[in-house]
């Protein structure tokens, strides 16, 4: 039978968003292994967003809470939201300080007041809503006048862009999405979709994923990285052996005397709210 709390939480949730937060859900607590990876990018979004003691900060698509928690350890009064219940759940497990206001909500329609937030911020999460626009607009609405917004995107190159290519090519076909989620390292998208309602500033950044081995990656792509788990359940074996050979090809090419380090370009955007 269907958890309760789950079943409550997917009301907050879109529908034509169930399915992505079915996905992204899937890699339950075991998803902070792969936002531990990306730390480095978390705390350059952090430094940049300056959050200062007593302000009122919202982390979108916080996933285990990583960055909420970096947030919350600088002074600031944190909300984190995500469309996963279990990995809000792990969030929740994660604070040790129960300081931070976690909940299930989708980004394209966030159930807070307009201007509620003194700050927002999204590290590699927001970048990979169905409607681009949509969570922009919502970005922009719960942010007070002058307020800031920090978000850490993959650029559209790279680390994470090979890797994305890699993995579709193992996915059943299907009609392609209206958007890429790399569009939002794009300038020309970054204005179309937050141009109107903020100043906007770009700096270009690498983040290392480091692992021991190429079986290692995997092992943390396959457990905990919920789009790479759900599309598993939809492979036979001999589907799930090729894919697993190029994943792991993928990464042995990325092989130092150390073990495996795969440079992986982001753009980190801060904007000013106008108003």
């Amino acid at each position: 039978m269907p958890n309760p709390s789950q079943t409550s939480a997917a009301a907050n949730i879109l529908s034509h968003n169930r399915a992505a937060a079915t996905a992204w859900n899937a890699g339950g607590e075991k998803y902070d292994r792969i936002s531990r990876q990306v730390a480095d990018a978390i705390e350059h979004c952090v430094d940049r967003l300056e959050p200062a003691p007593h302000e009122s900060i919202l982390d979108v698509a916080t996933g285990t809470g990583w960055t909420a928690r970096q947030t919350n350890a600088r002074g600031a009064t944190v909300t984190g939201v995500d469309l996963g219940a279990d990995v809000i759940d792990a969030a929740k497990r994660f604070d040790k300080t129960q300081q931070i206001d976690f909940r299930v909500a989708d980004a394209e329609a966030l159930p807070f007041s307009d201007q509620q937030f003194d700050a927002v911020v999204s590290t590699f999460g927001v970048m990979f809503c169905g409607d681009p626009e949509q969570a922009a607009s919502e970005l922009a609405r719960v942010c007070r006048p002058g307020g800031r917004l920090a978000l850490a995107v993959w650029a559209d190159h790279g680390g994470v862009y090979d890797l994305f290519q890699v993995i579709s090519r193992h996915k059943p076909s299907g009609p392609a999405p209206a958007h890429s989620p790399f569009d939002w390292s794009q300038p020309e998208q970054l204005e179309k979709w937050l141009g109107k309602e903020f100043t906007i500033s770009t700096e270009a950044a690498v983040s290392y994923h480091r692992e021991k081995t190429a079986h290692d990656a995997w092992e943390a792509f396959s457990q905990g990285y919920g789009p790479v788990k759900s599309l598993l359940e939809k492979l036979d074996t001999p589907a799930t052996k090729e894919f697993q050979k190029d994943f792991e090809q993928f990464h042995e090419d990325y092989r130092t005397d150390m073990g495996i380090l795969v440079p992986r370009p982001y753009v980190l955007v801060k904007g000013i709210r106008k108003g």
